[in-house]
């Protein structure tokens, strides 16, 4: 099926990205693999903390990023049960492998002088949780076995939701994709409708009516900061 099979980075903004790096790499363990001048966003810096090989949780520097006053309730949720703006990051939650390594984890951010609660046994995983700098909600996760949704997908919520059983049906089981022609297909239209980035509207309408390819040309930076000699 067409469709991501994992997160390969989530991107957090950071008016202080040596205490974000610090912080997760001290308290979590994750190494800094990646920090350099953000491609294509003019004076931003960004830096990438390793979680395996193929995922990182990313930070983003820039000159007006601290110009933006956090607000608990808007811009953080404080906890990760309390509200915030819609279309923000809640809380993130970290995975690891089984119970063990959650306590040990739990003991390791104690370790550094940070309260952490839990583990709370939610069913289909364990958790623990804690705050990081700049008022990150965080969240160490654990599942012993995949989610199975005949348990957990609860009809009541469903119905709150709006959500119809022909709906419900689409969701647990999407369509599949193939693209029949074998041609990469042109941008749409620009519909207002449909989400969009936030760009200047002279800028994104250039954006969509670029090719692919020359804004593949154009916007593509592959040389890293620092040349690496072969071994």
């Amino acid at each position: 099926m067409t469709k991501p099979d994992g997160l390969h980075h989530l991107a957090v903004t950071t008016a202080d990205i040596k205490t974000q790096i610090a912080f997760f790499s001290d308290v979590l363990g994750t190494e800094l693999v990646a920090l350099y001048w953000m491609h294509g966003v003019k004076g931003a810096w960004h830096g990438f903390v390793k979680l395996n090989d193929t995922c990182s949780i990313a930070f983003v520097q820039s000159p007006d990023i601290a110009k933006v006053k956090p607000e608990i309730g808007v811009t953080h949720s404080g906890n990760a049960g309390a509200p915030c703006a819609a279309g923000v990051m809640q809380h993130l939650a970290l995975n690891v492998k089984d119970d063990a390594e959650l306590l040990a984890m739990r003991d390791r951010i104690r370790s550094r002088g940070i309260n952490v609660f839990g583990p709370i046994d939610h069913g289909f995983c364990k958790s623990i949780y804690f705050a990081g700098p700049e008022n990150l909600s965080l969240e160490l996760s654990t599942s012993a076995a995949p989610i199975d949704a005949r348990a957990w997908i609860d009809p009541e919520v469903v119905r709150l939701a709006g959500i119809s059983e022909a709906e419900l049906a689409r969701f647990k089981k999407p369509a599949t994709y193939r693209n029949e022609s074998g041609k990469p297909l042109p941008q749409p239209p620009i519909d207002p409708a449909k989400p969009h980035m936030v760009y200047p509207e002279a800028r994104y309408r250039q954006m969509v009516a670029m090719p692919d390819e020359e804004y593949t040309r154009v916007r593509s930076e592959t040389t890293p900061p620092v040349q690496v000699a072969a071994e």
